[in-house]
């Protein structure tokens, strides 16, 4: 698309760009003397008709030519004058012309919303599965003083076809129930000595705070039923939980989690998009905890996955939450009051730094200076 457009625009300066030239050179003939001119069209009636005589085809005019050729036909008798095409040519060379002027001139239809308004449809459409064109265009009026009729809107309507009505998308679900939702997945990692180790993390959607991780080198779903007797309390308040289809997670396993009160949410086969927040996290661990650190065996994991886990849940700003932290412990939060300004150091308060695993990370916070 972007190079047809490049060779229309192209051709259409060369066609402008001759009809310039063409009409300079007939403004310089038009001033000339009448002498001059009665002795210039003999000899070039004299070189046309040498070509007519010895039958050379002209070659094939262009789009200045013809255009000039109309236009100089209005201004004398042409059928006298017209020598390498016929007349039905010229004439056919002037309907086209009209045809194409009028088609400019009278474009059918109403002018095109706005693009930014445009864009606003398409992403209330988007948004918004229930809703239908006259639902749209009440919200565009009531709210937004954006008056656009229904009819209107069926010009602009996007054809998706993932748009249901019929049931809300997975995405919106997960987010409707986010914080009784948990959801909880198994990396690998290999100590210094190529030993294999799983790791089991469970985290809670709504928060996006760790709520159980540990290590072992045989996971079964015994083990896997205790991690969850051990993150999840008697009085808790989760409803679902989100795991994918490994052998792991037997059928013994969720019915067991559904006595403890919680819906077990299998994902699709070959779909880890579905758990995409708990890969997400497997993803973090792996690119700002296990990519930077050897573990020399399963202890000494245990020990630096549990110091990171403190400093994901109660230090690390999460993009999801605003930005936010998951779990900020009370004594941390310092109020600063009588601020000069965004970018003035605040009176009576001290910079601390606390470095992550041997320095990795690092915490900041402010403290108040005693006086």
């Amino acid at each position: 698309m972007l190079r047809l457009r490049s060779s229309t625009a192209v051709r259409l300066a060369s066609t402008v760009g001759a009809l310039i030239v063409d009409f300079l050179r007939f403004l310089r003939a038009a001033v000339r003397s009448t002498s001059s001119l009665t002795a210039e069209n003999p000899f070039l009636r004299k070189q046309l008709a040498f070509y007519r005589e010895h039958e050379v085809k002209p070659h094939r005019l262009t789009d200045p030519t013809r255009i000039l050729l109309v236009l100089w036909s209005r201004l004398f008798n042409w059928k006298e004058a017209l020598m390498i095409v016929q007349p039905e040519t010229l004439i056919r060379w002037h309907r086209q012309g009209f045809k194409l002027f009028w088609r400019w001139k009278s474009k059918a239809g109403r002018p095109r919303l706005p693009r930014n308004i445009r864009e606003l449809i398409a992403q209330m459409t988007h948004q918004n599965a229930t809703w239908g064109q006259a639902r749209v265009a009440s919200e565009l009026s009531l709210k937004l003083e954006i008056y656009v009729s229904p009819r209107t809107m069926r010009a602009y309507w996007p054809s998706d076809p993932d748009r249901r009505t019929s049931s809300q998308h997975r995405q919106t679900f997960v987010r409707n129930y986010a914080r009784a939702v948990l959801a909880c997945d198994f990396l690998v990692v290999v100590t210094a000595r190529f030993r294999v180790l799983y790791v089991f993390v469970i985290m809670e959607i709504g928060t996006r705070r760790i709520v159980h991780c540990n290590v072992t080198s045989h996971p079964t779903a015994g083990w896997t039923l205790q991690q969850f007797r051990e993150a999840i309390p008697s009085d808790h308040r989760y409803r679902f939980l989100i795991h994918d289809r490994d052998a792991i997670f037997s059928g013994d396993l969720d019915r067991e989690l559904q006595a403890f009160g919680v819906k077990v949410l299998r994902t699709p086969v070959l779909a880890p998009k579905a758990n995409a927040y708990c890969e997400r996290l497997v993803g973090t661990v792996r690119r700002e905890c296990l990519d930077f650190l050897i573990p020399l065996s399963e202890k000494h994991l245990r020990m630096l996955l549990k110091e990171w886990v403190q400093h994901c849940n109660q230090g690390r700003p999460h993009m999801s939450l605003g930005p936010g932290i998951p779990f900020e412990a009370k004594e941390s939060i310092i109020h600063v009051a009588g601020a000069k300004g965004r970018h003035h150091w605040p009176d009576g308060c001290a910079l601390r730094v606390k470095p992550v695993l041997g320095g990795l990370h690092h915490e900041y916070h402010l403290e108040k200076i005693a006086a």
